[in-house]
C-alpha cells in the first residue's frame, strides 16, 4: 500500500512535533519486487519509502514557485553535495573573466562530474575548511547550512545542508552568478558520469527518474555501502564507501546519535536541474535505516524522485523491475561473449525498455535465454536476474530487430 505525504513551508521549530504526530505519513511499503509502470503524469503526492527520512524541495523557475516541499528546512549531512559550495567559494571574485587555471580545472571538473574526493580534500584543506562554509552561508544567505560539528572539522561531508538551501545554491548559480561561473558549474554537472571516481553508480534519483536534459550533483555516504562496482569488474573499487568526505569509518563509529545532524545512517542525495533551460530545481536528501545496502537506497530514492511533481521533466518509457544477486553484469549485446560494460548495484531496481532472446544463461536450477535491454545503461542483463516468475517478461515488448 502507499501512504502519501505533502507538507509546505515546514518550520524548523515544529519538526520534532511533526515527526511525533505524523510519522505514519513517511511510510511507503516497498514490498516484493514487482514491475511498476513509469509515470506518464506527475503523481499527486510525495511517496517516501518505509524507513526513509527525507527532505524535499522542488522549485519551478518558470513559475517562480515550489511545486513540492517536505521537511525542506531540515538539515542533513551533505556528503558530496557540499562540493557545489567548494566550487563556488573557489570561483568567487576571480575577476572579469572568471578563468579557471589548468591545474584547478583538472581538479574541479572530476569533482563536479565524477564526485572526486581527492579534489574536495584539496580545496577543503587549502582554502580554510569550515571557513569556506561560513563564507558561503554569508554570501548566499543560507539559513540551514553549517560547518561540520566540533570534532569533525576535517570531514567536509559532515557539513549540514537542507533541501531549501540546496535550491538557493542552484538559484544563485542559475540566476545570479556571473555567466562564466554558471556555464562552468552547470556545464560540468550536465556531464555527470555514471561511474563516480570511487566506482559508485551515481545516476540514481534525478538521473534515473527523468530523460535528459538534466544536470546533477549527487551525494552518498554509508558504512553499509561496502564498495563501488560501477564500471568493468576489473576496475571496480575494492575499498569501503566513504562518507563523501574522507574515508571515515572510525569517525562514524564514534559519532553520537544525539548530534543535531545524523552522521551515521546511510545517506543518499540527488540534487540538480531538470528540463529544457534548467526549468526545475530538484533537491532530495535522504537517510536510510542502518545496514541498508546501496542498491536498496538507490531504489528507494528513485521511487521517491519519480513521485515528484517536476514541471518540464520527461519521464522515461519502460517498466521498472527489481533485480536480485550481486555483481550483475550489463553487456553490450545479449550474450557473455564480450566483456561487461558495468555492474549493477546489488538488488537495484532497473528500467527495462525491451527484451530479446540471446545466449542461454544458467543459474541452477534456472536457465533463461531472454535478455532485458536497459536504456539508461545502453546494454543488456540476463532476464534470469530480473525479479519475475517468467523467463519472458509479460509486459515488456520485444526489441526491434537490428
Amino acid at each position: 500500500m502507499h501512504r502519501t505525504a505533502r507538507l509546505r513551508g515546514t518550520a524548523g521549530h515544529v519538526w520534532r512535533t511533526l515527526l511525533a504526530s505524523a510519522a505514519a505519513l513517511l511510510v511507503l511499503t516497498s514490498g516484493a519486487a514487482t514491475p511498476a509502470t513509469a509515470a506518464v503524469q506527475a503523481p499527486a503526492a510525495i511517496q517516501i519509502p518505509d524507513g526513509v527520512t527525507a527532505g524535499v524541495a522542488v522549485f519551478d523557475r518558470q513559475a517562480g514557485t515550489f511545486t513540492e516541499e517536505f521537511a525542506s528546512d531540515v538539515p542533513f549531512r551533505s556528503a558530496s553535495v557540499v562540493k557545489l559550495l567548494l566550487t563556488l567559494d573557489f570561483l568567487w571574485n576571480r575577476g572579469p573573466s572568471y578563468s579557471v587555471p589548468a591545474a584547478d580545472r583538472a581538479r574541479l571538473e572530476p569533482m563536479l562530474r565524477s564526485s572526486n574526493d581527492d579534489a574536495a580534500n584539496y580545496y577543503w584543506s587549502t582554502y580554510g575548511g569550515s571557513a569556506i562554509i561560513n563564507r558561503m552561508v554569508r554570501e548566499l544567505s543560507l539559513t540551514d547550512t553549517a560547518p561540520p560539528p566540533a570534532g569533525y572539522e576535517g570531514y567536509w561531508g559532515y557539513t549540514a545542508l537542507s533541501a531549501r538551501d540546496t535550491v538557493k545554491i542552484y538559484r544563485y548559480i542559475l540566476d545570479t552568478a556571473p555567466a562564466p561561473v554558471r556555464e562552468f558549474v552547470m556545464g560540468n554537472l550536465r556531464q555527470s558520469t555514471r561511474c563516480a571516481s570511487d566506482k559508485f553508480d551515481q545516476h540514481f534519483g534525478i538521473a534515473g527518474a527523468f530523460d535528459r536534459p538534466w544536470a546533477v550533483k549527487q551525494g552518498w555516504a554509508g558504512s553499509s555501502y561496502p564498495k563501488g562496482t560501477c564500471g568493468p569488474p576489473d576496475t571496480a573499487a575494492a575499498t569501503p564507501a566513504t562518507t563523501g568526505a574522507r574515508t571515515a569509518a572510525a569517525a562514524q563509529d564514534r559519532a553520537a546519535d544525539a548530534d543535531p545532524v545524523n552522521l551515521t545512517r546511510p545517506a543518499l542525495h540527488t540534487t540538480g536541474t531538470v528540463g529544457a533551460g534548467d526549468r526545475t530545481i530538484v533537491a532530495v536528501l535522504t537517510l536510510h535505516p542502518d545496514g541498508t545496502s546501496y542498491g536498496k537506497a538507490y531504489t528507494d530514492i528513485g521511487r521517491l524522485t519519480r513521485s515528484l511533481n517536476v514541471p518540464g521533466g520527461v519521464r522515461p518509457t519502460g517498466k521498472w523491475y527489481g533485480t536480485w544477486s550481486e555483481h550483475v553484469n550489463v553487456r553490450r549485446d545479449p550474450s557473455t561473449a564480450n566483456p561487461p560494460m558495468t555492474q549493477l548495484p546489488a538488488g537495484v531496481e532497473v528500467l527495462v525498455g525491451c527484451q530479446k532472446q540471446g545466449q542461454t544463461v544458467s543459474v541452477p536450477p534456472y536457465t533463461n535465454d531472454w535478455w532485458a535491454y536497459l536504456p539508461q545503461y545502453g546494454g543488456y542483463i540476463s532476464n534470469i536476474y530480473i525479479s519475475s516468475p517468467d523467463n519472458r517478461l509479460p509486459d515488456v515488448p520485444d526489441c526491434a530487430r537490428s
